[in-house]
């Protein structure tokens, strides 16, 4: 039985909690890797599979969690999805083997997938319009915060305690979120979807997964191997098929017709390519801190910390004063500007910026970074539903999830591409390998790059298509007294 309480801090707060685990951990884990093949007695490169799993299983299950949530209703979708991620990362903190692992990893993909777009849905459907930018800027600090301490608890666990609390650390968090919300969350009338798009379904899932693993595989395996060509191929051709089949079905799984919708299309392309230079450039930060400048994990993702305080800094210049007076399309044109300096900026980083007052730039400089991502994240999602009906949220919050997703796996290949192409390592005193700053300088140039390329989105963006999220909030109106 729920509590009779107001839903939009209700739900505010399990979707929060919900998306910060779901998003620290595709980056927490990465830290502990090496030490977990070690453990584990994992074969030399295999040890991968437990970030490529996790990664995967988002993508193909990401299609489906609107339907889901439409089908047996927001409020069991989501707390089953928080239960299932839970249960899968005490499971994963207790594996023996690396194909228990994977296994497990898999199961928290399933989680993932379904939790964020689903409580997602939900929350855009409680807060009206004009209330989505402020809760905006919450959500966009979540999904700069996440990612950025998830390198800083990774290193700390797996230096000075385990690698099983990077896993173990979720069950505390979904247990609270999931006793919370059994108790205070309202319940969602289902919305009648009509039956399983089984097409829809394989299609999309099969093609996003084999997207994902190809992009994943590639920068390690190189583009040219037969098993990342086949991956990528086979994707886009399921991709390729999901396009002309749901374009005719009646009932889609995946609504590709929202693309239609000027506003979410634009809103999701910003999402994506926004993802891309930001979520590409803080993997890009802590190899190029660790493995160019020496410096430890923990002190690496301490300095890419600042980017999360440019992202709180933003946001509450976005939300109170910038946001209503000039729209989202100045305001995410500006951020990418911003994005796009601050990322070239960081050719200019030298050995020095390990110690003393090196280190001040490099610090401003994440600051910047974050301080413009919230510029380009904020607007998008708080105007990425401002014309798409209740009915259609769920399907829409899907795919708006998925652009997401698909972005970040994008950024962290192409960087990693980049740096591979142009060799991060070169020859040194006694035949040991220095670090070739060149090749990281040109990785931050491509990040500056793609934010320039989604400069063209930003400014097809018509704020009239957002004016709804523009207007004032309503005060509430005062009592009326009796007699």
């Amino acid at each position: 039985m729920s509590l009779r309480l107001d839903q939009k801090p209700v739900v505010a707060t399990v979707y929060v909690a919900a998306m910060f685990m779901a998003v620290m951990d595709t980056t927490i884990v990465n830290v502990a890797l090496p030490t977990i093949g070690s453990d584990l007695h994992a074969r030399a490169g295999s040890v991968g599979l437990v970030s490529i799993a996790y990664l995967v299983s988002l993508a193909v299950f990401i299609p489906a969690s609107g339907w889901l949530g439409d089908l047996i209703g927001g409020k069991r979708a989501l707390l089953g999805a928080i239960g299932l991620f839970t249960l899968a990362s005490a499971l994963c903190g207790i594996s023996t083997g690396l194909d228990e692992l994977v296994a497990f990893r898999v199961l928290q993909g399933v989680g993932g997938a379904v939790m964020t777009p689903v409580g997602l849905a939900m929350l855009f459907r409680v807060y009206p319009p004009a209330e989505r930018v402020r809760i905006s800027g919450v959500l966009a600090l979540v999904t700069a915060l996440a990612p950025a301490l998830g390198p800083i608890l990774g290193g700390v666990f797996t230096t000075y305690a385990s690698w099983r609390l990077a896993f173990f650390v979720n069950v505390p968090i979904g247990a609270a979120t999931l006793a919370y919300g059994v108790a205070a969350l309202a319940g969602h009338v289902p919305a009648r979807p009509g039956r399983l798009d089984v097409k829809g379904l394989l299609l999309s899932g099969l093609g996003l997964g084999s997207v994902m693993y190809g992009i994943c595989e590639g920068p390690s395996r190189g583009w040219t191997a037969a098993p990342v060509l086949a991956a990528v191929g086979a994707g886009a051709a399921l991709l390729a098929a999901l396009v002309l089949v749901e374009s005719r079905a009646a009932h889609p799984l995946v609504d590709l017709r929202l693309f239609g919708n000027r506003m979410f299309a634009c809103a999701t392309g910003l999402y994506g390519l926004g993802s891309v230079a930001y979520l590409g450039a803080l993997f890009l930060a802590s190899l190029f801190f660790q493995d160019a400048l020496g410096l430890s994990a923990v002190r690496a993702g301490l300095t890419v910390f600042p980017s999360a305080l440019g992202v709180m800094a933003g946001g509450q210049l976005v939300t109170r004063v910038l946001y209503r007076r000039f729209g989202p399309r100045r305001i995410a044109a500006a951020g990418l500007l911003v994005m796009a300096g601050t990322l070239a900026s960081m050719t200019g980083v030298g050995t020095g910026a390990a110690t003393g007052s090196g280190t001040v730039p490099v610090l401003l400089a994440m600051l910047g970074l974050g301080l413009g991502v919230s510029f380009v994240f904020i607007p998008s999602q708080a105007a990425s539903m401002a014309t798409v009906s209740k009915e259609r949220t769920g399907r829409a919050s899907s795919l708006f999830n998925a652009g997401k997703q698909l972005g970040g796996a994008v950024g962290v290949a192409l960087l990693s591409s980049v740096l591979a192409a142009t060799g991060p390592a070169r020859g040194g005193s006694a035949g040991r390998a220095a670090a070739d700053l060149g090749a990281y300088h040109a990785a931050f140039l491509v990040a500056a790059a793609v934010s320039l390329l989604a400069l063209p989105v930003a400014l097809a963006v018509r704020d009239a298509d957002a004016a709804a999220t523009m207007a004032p909030r309503q005060a509430p109106r005062p009592a009326r007294q009796s007699g």
